[in-house]
């Protein structure tokens, strides 16, 4: 079957609603440094590695998290050597768009991160999160190990017998092989290009939900 992918610079925004949140809805060198704490001792660090459709989108929600150090957007599940954003964005490498999200465990736990990753998109469309189609925007989570391995299984089972959403989570578990940085004009992307029209039509209103829907959550800055 042949699927049409619509670049995002071409993305028209006549149908946000259907993007935002349900139910409430080439490969940069230079890695981030993950911050210290004000006492200059190392923070305890854990990783968790997330697709949701664009990577811009979940990177933005997870940097406004509290508890999480850094979000490093790239790509994870393919089978081509170092991809570039071209070969993923066509669809040629396998790999799904995703970001790697270090966080301090005892202050935000996978369990908190996966309720996020869960209720900030559409789990339940096949490779596809509105506009953006194509494997590399399948809903997925790479496990670093067997605890978030049954923690993801389990959390799927109990939102799949909760009903919360009518149609079933197609979201894939899989082991986490090897993660390629992304281009570093993507780090970051949301924060250093507010008025990009991608960002301003599906960007600025999934935000705006997922800040009233976790208040509670978020970094004091914010």
């Amino acid at each position: 079957m042949h699927v049409t992918i619509v670049p995002r610079c071409l993305w028209i925004p006549n149908v946000i609603v259907l993007m935002a949140l349900v139910p409430l809805c080439t490969w940069a060198q230079t890695k981030k440094e993950v911050p210290v704490s004000p006492s200059n001792e190392p923070q305890s660090t854990a990783t968790a590695t997330f697709g949701g459709g664009c990577f811009w989108c979940v990177e933005a929600v997870f940097e406004n998290l509290d508890g999480v150090h850094d979000v490093v957007s790239g790509y994870a599940g393919g089978n081509t050597p170092n991809p570039t954003y071209q070969q993923v964005t066509a669809g040629r490498s396998g790999h799904a768009e995703v970001c790697q999200i270090h966080f301090d465990p005892n202050r935000v736990a996978f369990e908190d991160l996966l309720e996020v990753f869960w209720k900030t998109h559409n789990p339940t469309t096949l490779n596809r999160q509105g506009h953006d189609i194509g494997t590399q925007y399948r809903s997925v989570i790479f496990f670093d190990d067997e605890g978030q391995k049954e923690t993801a299984e389990a959390y799927k089972r109990k939102l799949d017998q909760s009903g919360a959403w009518k149609d079933p989570i197609v979201t894939e578990i899989s082991p986490l092989v090897e993660f390629f940085e992304a281009e570093k004009y993507h780090q970051d992307y949301y924060r250093l290009n507010p008025f990009q029209g991608y960002c301003r039509a599906v960007i600025v209103p999934k935000m705006k939900k997922f800040k009233e829907a976790f208040a509670d959550k978020l970094k004091t800055s914010n």
